[in-house]
């Protein structure tokens, strides 16, 4: 198990990527559709109608479906692939990690501030620990993954702050219970984009708390 603490979940729907050709649990891919407009259209939440396509949520793997023309042969028919569509992708998952960090902070299952989150993970409270991206590796490495939780670095302090409402934030831990099952989906895909945590994608880093 990595600092990441992954471990694939076994029980969780399973589609094949059609960059890869790997069969994996969903909560490691990203799904999209072709619109009536014949364009592809990211759906993160899941929920828009169609066929889905699914693709391993990397970066590298997105991309090289974009060139390839890849969602074409998955839709067996004409697409179109819209500029910058990977981009797209990861700013809508760092989006919804953000907005998510934020409820289960309004649920007052979040706290920020090196000594907080400190005193959780001494507590056994924290079931995920959040540090920032652009953080001093120094200050990071004083704190550590809640035992049989997660930790991810995906997320900038500007956004990570956003999520708490402050200007910036360094370290936050979230507890277990409530959204921080999606929090941890979310934040996994995207980790896959930003690969702060080893270069793993999702499709390796199912785990829930």
């Amino acid at each position: 198990m990595t600092r990441g603490g992954r471990q694939i979940d076994i029980e969780d729907p399973e589609r094949k990527c059609i960059v890869t050709g790997e069969v994996q649990p969903k909560a490691g891919l990203i799904r999209f559709v072709v619109g009536p407009d014949g364009q592809i259209y990211p759906d993160l939440a899941e929920k828009l109608p169609g066929r889905g396509i699914w693709v391993t949520a990397d970066r590298d793997v997105l991309d090289k479906a974009t060139k390839k023309g890849l969602f074409a042969r998955a839709a067996k028919a004409p697409v179109v692939v819209p500029e910058g569509l990977v981009d797209t992708v990861e700013a809508g998952l760092a989006h919804r990690v953000v907005e998510l960090v934020s409820l289960v902070r309004k649920s007052g299952r979040a706290v920020i501030g090196f000594e907080k989150v400190k005193g959780w993970l001494s507590e056994g409270r924290a079931k995920v620990l959040l540090q920032a991206s652009d953080g001093s590796d120094r200050g990071k490495g004083k704190l550590w993954t809640p035992e049989g939780g997660r930790w991810f670095g995906c997320l900038t302090s500007a956004e990570l702050g956003l999520a708490f409402g402050r200007d910036h934030a360094i370290h936050g831990a979230l507890a277990a219970g409530g959204l921080t099952k999606r929090v941890i989906s979310d934040a996994a895909k995207l980790n896959g984009f930003r690969k702060h945590d080893g270069g793993t994608t999702a499709g390796k880093d199912t785990k829930t708390a």
